[in-house]
């Protein structure tokens, strides 16, 4: 019997070893956002593309990660959407627990850029009435495959050169992949300096599902 249990606990500790590595759950993070190429991940995560295949393969082996074929190209995704909860989940209970965590968000986001403590279905609220913009400032294909309800399509990149399609009368809350995501941040900055009223939403899409709110896609 004891042999018995030692292979079940055995079994669920490969789930554990296979996000135990920082650039596997970046891998996950930036899996939640959408399917994705090695090359695209690779680059997005700043590591090599052998790199991001080894990792890859460790999550394919753990099923938490799929691949399929699109021509030449293989794209990964994340085998379901609990594996997002799952990274939601981690993240969130290590930001209760380690201090560290906590004082190295509180650098990232300067005071008063959070919508922390608003509620959310206020946000979706007034985001339909038009009362605020909701932008999202990730890339255009992870705003296809999916983005928050009323979102506007915005990238990081394109800012600068469209500032004038935003009005200056309706206050932003822009967001990204979630509060590791350093584009929301930095897209606040510009705006401010701008002249808009810009605040800094720290969900993203999985944050946003996760607290079992709606999700859009494009069609």
């Amino acid at each position: 019997m004891r042999t018995v249990k030692n292979h079940l606990y055995e079994q669920v500790a490969r789930i554990g070893k296979s996000v135990a590595s920082p650039k596997r759950l970046e891998l996950i993070e930036l899996l939640c956002q959408g399917e994705k190429t090695v090359e695209t991940l690779a680059a997005q995560a700043e590591i090599s593309v052998k790199l991001a295949s080894a990792h890859l393969k460790e999550l394919r082996l753990a099923r938490l990660v799929e691949t399929r074929k699109e021509g030449r190209y293989v794209l990964y995704r994340l085998a379901s959407m609990s594996v997002a909860d799952l990274w939601v989940n981690l993240r969130a209970e290590a930001e209760e627990r380690l201090v560290e965590l906590q004082l190295a968000l509180a650098s990232i986001v300067e005071h008063g850029d959070e919508l922390e403590g608003v509620d959310r279905a206020v946000i979706l609220k007034k985001a339909r009435a038009g009362d605020i913009l909701v932008l999202d400032v990730r890339p255009q294909e992870e705003f296809a495959a999916a983005h928050l309800p009323h979102a506007r399509s915005l990238p990081l990149d394109e800012i600068k050169k469209r500032l004038a399609e935003l009005s200056k009368e309706v206050p932003i809350v822009a967001y990204c992949r979630g509060p590791f995501c350093l584009m929301a941040k930095d897209a606040v900055g510009l705006l401010r300096k701008k002249g808009y009223r810009a605040v800094h939403l720290s969900d993203g899409v999985a944050e946003w599902r996760a607290r079992g709110l709606p999700i859009e896609q494009s069609t």
